[in-house]
């Protein structure tokens, strides 16, 4: 088995797993939006009322409502949880791919709840491509054998969607989470101004990943070059930028998993950097003696 197929499928599954057992973190201790969902009359009410005996106001002060909302928290965290083992045998036992495509389709219903949740911004939907997507390329890449040029491709797809989307939310195109600008305060000392035209540069520079991604491989890997730098930053500022001393446990625990399960945002440009590279070498000339 080709060495550079070796890295890319441990890359993959370093990828998958970092994404599944961040979200199992934060299903099982933390939550996630369901009740964003669970909770909408717009979208809620009519079938509650009608597959249900509770009336609407029954039914969102209902504690029991409520620990079925928890319970499927819990439930969706441990699927999670078994993902993430699944990821470090699939290539032994490839019946696991059933497990990882449900865990991806659970991530795809996780990103439509966070879509709901920020006002149905399209750009919200399409920044956690790079983690729903690592499951499917991880399953593509077992499957067929190898790293295929359809696949690069489509990772190529995943590294643009994420990259751009964020660029979206840091240049204000979209309402800029205030976390943004804190993060980047706290870590570099900046005032609020400061922060902001960091936060506008950098969100240029994604969009210059996700079109220069595109370029002759020998410069797209200058573009993916500070993409794994920047990915890699912008998940460590989690916890960077929210440690705090003198509560050092409850820290790590609330942002460790936020950190983690954005590890695809610099595992799969590494695996690209890594492929582009022995792609550019195989076309230099021979040198003849």
């Amino acid at each position: 088995m080709p060495i550079e197929y070796k890295r890319s499928i441990l890359l993959l599954e370093l990828s998958t797993f970092s994404v599944f057992i961040g979200r199992a973190w934060q299903h099982i201790l933390w939550d996630a939006p369901y009740r964003e969902l669970f909770w909408d009359a717009s979208w809620m009410q009519g079938i509650v009322e009608t597959l249900t005996p509770f009336t609407w106001e029954e039914y969102v002060t209902s504690p029991q409502v409520d620990m079925f909302i928890q319970g499927f928290n819990t439930v969706i965290g441990i699927l999670y949880l078994l993902c993430a083992v699944a990821s470090f045998f699939i290539k032994k036992i490839p019946q696991l791919k059933w497990l990882l495509w449900a865990g991806a389709a659970s991530l795809v219903f996780l990103a439509f709840t966070y879509l709901k949740d920020h006002f149905f911004h399209t750009g919200q939907f399409f920044e956690y491509t790079l983690q729903f997507g690592s499951p499917l390329m991880l399953t593509a890449a077992v499957l067929k054998g190898k790293i295929s040029d359809q696949l690069i491709y489509w990772m190529k797809i995943a590294v643009a969607l994420t990259f751009a989307c964020h660029g979206l939310y840091a240049i204000g195109y979209y309402p800029r989470p205030g976390y943004y600008t804190e993060m980047t305060m706290n870590i570099l000392g900046l005032d609020n101004d400061s922060a902001v035209t960091l936060l506008k540069i950098a969100g240029i520079l994604d969009f210059v990943v996700a079109a220069g991604i595109f370029f002759p491989e020998k410069y797209a890997r200058i573009v993916l070059a500070y993409a794994i730098c920047w990915g890699f930053l912008t998940a460590a500022a989690r916890i960077v930028g929210n440690f705090f001393w003198q509560f050092p446990l409850d820290s790590l625990s609330q942002w460790v998993h936020e950190a983690v399960y954005r590890a695809p945002h610099f595992l799969i440009p590494l695996l690209l950097f890594f492929h582009f590279r022995k792609t550019v070498a195989s076309h230099q000339p021979s040198s003849v003696k």
